[in-house]
């Protein structure tokens, strides 16, 4: 608690990235007078007209709203720089009925929480998409879920993709076995046939 005060300080005295001001000049209009401006004379505290310096703080109160208008207008900017660059990196995914997803363990605590425990849990079929990103769910005995589901808990299952990508393997496989066995025959016989030959020629 001791050190609250000077917390509140820095913040208030420290130039926003969004707007380009200190909360402290939005407020009072002037900039802060930091305490080793105080201990150690500068050019700013040494030679002050008071006059001078009231009518300028006058003038700059004045000025003081079109000035925060400036920063809400920066900030404004900032924020919508910043959420373009959110939104080019955000990959949007929905789902339809019939698809297969998992779910997150760590919302839905279907199985005990702990770092050996997988993070999703299922599959589960979607039966309906409700919009904004909500769906329900039914079990593979084909149970229905009790609630919706958002999107951010549910990422999609590929089982049906493994299963079709090992079936081709498997094929692959096959084909490139007959045609090893098929050559290793080839071979067979034409070292047959040779020893045929050297037989009759001898």
């Amino acid at each position: 608690m001791e050190e609250i005060s000077h917390v509140f300080w820095a913040h208030r005295t420290m130039i926003k990235s969004s707007n380009g001001d200190t909360p402290f000049l939005l407020t009072y209009g002037t900039e802060a007078v930091i305490p080793a401006e105080i201990g150690m004379p500068t050019l700013r505290t040494a030679k002050v007209d008071m006059v001078q310096n009231d009518e300028a703080l006058e003038i700059k109160l004045d000025l003081l709203e079109e000035r925060r208008e400036q920063a809400a207008i920066r900030e404004a900017k900032s924020k919508a720089k910043m959420e373009k660059y959110y939104n080019s990196k955000v990959r949007s995914t929905s789902f339809k009925p019939g698809d297969l997803v998992h779910r997150s363990n760590d919302t839905s605590h279907a199985e005990a929480v702990g770092k050996l425990v997988p993070k999703w849990e299922g599959p589960y079929e979607v039966t309906k998409a409700l919009g904004k990103g909500a769906y329900k769910l039914r079990d593979r005995d084909g149970k229905q879920l009790p609630r919706t589901w958002n999107v951010r808990n549910l990422k999609k299952c590929y089982v049906l993709e493994m299963e079709r990508s090992s079936i081709s393997l498997n094929t692959s496989l096959d084909i490139l076995l007959n045609i090893c066995t098929y050559d290793l025959i080839i071979i067979c016989s034409n070292r047959r046939n040779g020893a045929c030959r050297s037989k009759s020629s001898g």
